[in-house]
């Protein structure tokens, strides 16, 4: 059988630096693995090659994979980014993927917004089945569309707006609170995209003198950034309004860092944004590799309710859009076969 697994995982120096995606393919894998496949194939992307390239060889996560689960049954097969023919979906790829495999089992929820052909092809192909992972993070995401606890708060940070608009507008009129940090506070403050829903900003925040992490730094109110600083965190008055607002919260969604978090000088904001919706009595669910690597690094993944293993595809279930590797499942909510 073939299962799509999402290994897209963080390398440094040709290591796994964080296999917290590697570990939730897990389930999944041991389930087929007991009840008696004789060969499981994993197909996953890792990163974004143009074309076979050693920096993104699948060979470390095979090896890792290997390490967690030794099992000769496994079969992991090389970056499927290395075929041009993955993005493009297509038909000659999507057979050579499913060539010798009896039924398919999606189980990549960080991928399955793409209409690739290891996502969508292979699943027009054999018969298809959501895998554990994929069952349980539509499952936990698709709560928050539904009737939640309240106080419902909603925070969004990160670098770019756009990618989170969507969302904000889906679900901000539905939140009693919309927490906005990291650059794209400054880019809401600017441009107004956001005027239907209440978004509360920041009031301060860390300025520096250049984007570097020993640059000279000072807290300032958020709309006095001195001309040609940047603002890379939320400022301790802001971290305090945002800690008290999650900490009465029943029901929250965080995505997206408040600031540059990798830079000590910088994490103060994302720190105490990660503290406070793991201490919240309340519904959690933490989507995003920044936040989801933040709980990791501060030892808190295990104290909210869901840490989403995807970015991209969280964002637009919870927009309200159709997932091609969903869609293309026929019960997606179906277990694979016991």
């Amino acid at each position: 059988m073939l299962v799509r697994s999402d290994l897209n995982v963080p390398l440094e120096d040709g290591r796994v630096a964080d296999e917290t995606r590697i570990e939730a393919s897990l389930p999944t894998l041991r389930l087929l693995l007991e009840r008696g496949a004789a060969r499981v194939r994993v197909c996953s992307h890792l990163g974004r090659p143009n074309g076979p390239d050693p920096a993104f060889t699948i060979e470390p996560v095979r090896a890792r994979l290997r390490e967690l689960l030794p099992d000769d049954r496994i079969e992991v097969l090389e970056n499927t980014r290395f075929d041009p023919g993955e993005t493009k979906n297509d038909a000659a790829f999507a057979r050579e993927l499913a060539d010798g495999c009896d039924l398919f089992v999606e189980d990549a929820f960080g991928s399955v917004h793409r209409a690739h052909a290891s996502i969508v092809g292979v699943a027009e192909l054999l018969p298809a089945y959501a895998g554990l992972l994929l069952e349980r993070e539509l499952e936990e995401l698709g709560k928050l569309l539904g009737e939640v606890e309240r106080p419902f708060v909603l925070v969004s940070g990160g670098a770019k707006a756009e990618d989170k608009l969507g969302v904000l507008r889906k679900l901000g009129g539905k939140a009693d609170t919309v927490l906005v940090g990291g650059k794209m506070a400054a880019e809401i403050a600017a441009q107004s995209p956001l005027e239907e829903v209440d978004v509360e900003l920041p009031v301060d925040v860390v300025a520096a003198a250049a984007f570097e992490p020993d640059a000279e730094a000072r807290v300032v109110a958020f709309d006095q950034v001195p001309n040609g600083w940047l603002g890379l965190d939320i400022g301790p008055k802001t971290s305090d309004l945002f800690r008290a607002r999650i900490e009465d919260a029943r029901t929250i969604f965080w995505n997206g860092p408040m600031g540059v978090f990798e830079w000590p000088r910088f994490a103060g904001g994302t720190k105490a944004v990660a503290e406070a919706v793991a201490r919240a009595d309340a519904f959690s669910v933490v989507g995003g590799a920044d936040s989801i690597r933040a709980l990791n690094e501060l030892g808190l993944t295990d104290q909210v309710s869901w840490a989403s293993t995807g970015g991209g595809a969280a964002l637009e279930l919870l927009e309200g859009k159709s997932l091609p590797g969903v869609a293309v499942i026929p019960q997606a909510m179906d277990a694979p076969p016991r």
